[in-house]
């Protein structure tokens, strides 16, 4: 390089060895100090990607989390359902025309309910699966779940078929129960819920235990007894403060018709949960009885 430049000199005599040095050197410097920045912006413009994507995918969850809990991306929300609605009965389109507002118009004037959308668009629904079920197994065996199990033996082999018991309400005085069957866990699921909101029943509520001087609706009126099978349930008003003192699959069905604090009392094979929690149930319609409010 030196002497390339020598010559160079010589010949012109203009280039200078400490200058051309410099020179090259200066060019060297900033050579590097171009490349350094290019792969600069290359690392900042793959950390933006990223961040991006975390975005992305942090609202895709959150988008998810309102849709509800462990609920699939596709499936559509109460909502959509509702503006999707096509109502077949009566009942219905005065519903979706907005000539009925009030749910306890339509229990009060004892109407049929023949679709569960009646339901969603005048009720807050919040719905439970009750443990209705066992699960089998050597070492898992006799715990508690949802489904129940049963198997039908034909020529095929053995055909298996789930059932599921759901319980919906608005924790405001509204509460219902549905069982479905099905081939497979989610259909049975839907199918309980579905028949639950068809089944939806008012609960009459007030402050009746005697130790107790508030004007809270957080117990029942009264005291009631339902019947269903061997089993049967009563349920005693009691002061604010109490809870619920009941079995746990009956403190899902209470908390959903919106009772704070009851005592109870069971009889009968209570391990048989379909029939303890429909005596609650029949427990709770005898609080609408007026002969017994008067």
């Amino acid at each position: 390089m030196t002497e390339e430049i020598k010559k160079t000199a010589e010949a012109h005599g203009t280039v200078s060895e400490e200058k051309s040095m410099e020179e090259a050197k200066n060019i060297e410097a900033t050579t590097e100090k171009m490349i350094e920045g290019e792969t600069a912006k290359e690392v900042i413009a793959e950390e933006e990607a990223k961040e991006e994507a975390v975005k992305a995918i942090e609202a895709k969850d959150a988008q998810s989390n309102q849709r509800g809990r462990g609920r699939r991306s596709n499936f559509p929300t109460t909502e959509e359902i509702l503006a999707a609605w096509a109502p077949k009965t009566k009942l219905g389109k005065e519903v979706k025309d907005g000539k009925v507002k009030n749910i306890n118009e339509i229990l009060d004037a004892d109407k049929k309910i023949l679709e569960a959308e009646i339901v969603d668009s005048l009720l807050p629904i919040q719905s439970d699966l009750i443990a209705m079920g066992q699960s089998k197994g050597k070492f898992g065996g006799g715990k508690r779940r949802a489904w129940r199990q049963t198997q039908r033996i034909t020529k095929e082999g053995g055909v298996l078929t789930f059932s599921a018991m759901a319980v919906v309400g608005d924790e405001n005085g509204h509460v219902g129960i549905g069982v479905g069957k099905a081939g497979e866990t989610l259909p049975a699921r839907d199918k309980a819920t579905r028949k639950a909101k068809l089944n939806i029943a008012k609960v009459s509520r007030g402050c009746a235990a005697f130790d107790c001087d508030c004007s809270l609706d957080h117990t029942v009126p009264f005291e009631v007894t339902g019947k269903a099978g061997s089993v049967s349930v009563t349920l005693v008003p009691a002061p604010q403060g109490t809870g619920l003192v009941c079995a746990n699959e009956l403190k899902k069905v209470l908390k959903m018709a919106g009772i704070k604090d009851v005592y109870s009392k069971t009889s009968g094979k209570v391990r048989t949960t379909f029939n303890t929690v429909k005596a609650c149930i029949e427990a709770l319609k005898e609080t609408n009885r007026k002969w017994l409010q008067q």
